[in-house]
């Protein structure tokens, strides 16, 4: 019973092992492609241009604080108590703006570079999946995430930015 066992075990490990064999495994610098990209640099001036728009507003407002600041700061002396206190809530109003805009801002900067990057990540994993299945390729990885990679790897990166026509 025991050889039985035993040879019906390999019988059904035998496909894993061919299977494996036949498994071809690349990598792909998935980085360097995207920094090769001739779009990345219309995106990094739109992304400048869109957050200087926010860097702007934020200074308008960090200017307007500290003027107003520095009048009830020079003006301090002469203002009546109701006055004084206006102009205090006023410039507390300006800190608390201040202080909900640049979250806010964040949030938009983010959401517009995704934005902008999701097609560029489009079109590299397209030409990784061409590659692949031009190349029988049945995993791609990140290098960064490989902890060994033995000297017969197969380093697809170039391969990739050949398709999208890279140097």
């Amino acid at each position: 019973m025991n050889m039985k066992n035993l040879i019906v075990s390999v019988l059904l490990l035998l496909p894993l092992g061919l299977a494996a064999q036949e498994m071809k495994i690349a990598v792909v610098n998935v980085q360097d492609v995207f920094n090769l990209l001739p779009e990345l640099s219309d995106v990094e001036r739109e992304m400048s241009t869109f957050a200087k728009q926010y860097q702007d507003a934020m200074k308008g407002m960090e200017d307007d604080y500290n003027r107003k600041f520095a009048d009830l700061t020079a003006q301090n002396d002469s203002l009546t108590e109701n006055i004084r206190m206006l102009r205090m809530q006023e410039i507390e109003g300006i800190r608390t703006r201040m202080e909900n805009f640049a979250p806010m801002a964040r949030e938009e900067i983010d959401k517009k570079q995704n934005e902008l990057i999701a097609p560029l990540n489009e079109k590299i994993q397209k030409a990784i999946k061409e590659v692949s299945d031009e190349n029988g390729y049945t995993y791609v990885l990140h290098p960064q995430t490989i902890i060994y990679s033995g000297s017969n790897a197969i380093d697809a990166t170039d391969k990739v930015k050949a398709k999208l026509g890279l140097k």
